[in-house]
């Protein structure tokens, strides 16, 4: 995980199916990548014109955070997959990216092979535990 890795919005790509998935996959918001989603290239969020005012271009920093847009999919991603990205970025605000991603990085590895659990499925696409830091993902059904 690096600081391109996290969206404007808070998500974090490297959680992210398309970017996790082992075909047609994604590199991330901020990437030029060609296989993203047509929803992922023409994001209101990332393509919103105050964002380019910010020194991070997250919307932690921008005067109107966090707007409708922000709210509507912040509470999608909790109804979903039990995550706020508001609080993301009040923790990126709060703590600084990089600490941020420190702890993300701790957050989502598997604890049984080491990889990354994704956000949307709720479990490794390596080994397939739903292992979060030793804990079952509240936010998968089994």
């Amino acid at each position: 995980m690096d600081t391109l890795s996290i969206a404007p919005c808070g998500i974090n790509c490297a959680t992210c199916l398309a970017y996790l998935r082992d075909k047609n996959t994604c590199s991330g918001c901020w990437s030029d990548n060609a296989t993203k989603r047509k929803y992922c290239t023409t994001c209101a969020i990332k393509n919103y014109i105050f964002l380019s005012e910010t020194e991070s271009q997250l919307c932690c920093e921008c005067a109107k955070f966090p707007c409708a847009w922000i709210k509507h999919i912040d509470k999608r991603y909790r109804a979903k997959y039990n995550l706020s990205l508001i609080d993301n970025l009040q923790q990126i605000k709060s703590i600084g990216l990089r600490k941020f991603l420190e702890s993300e990085s701790e957050k989502w590895r598997c604890s049984s092979c080491g990889g990354t659990i994704c956000v949307h499925r709720g479990f490794c696409l390596g080994c397939k535990s739903a292992n979060l830091r030793g804990k079952v993902n509240p936010s998968v059904s089994q």
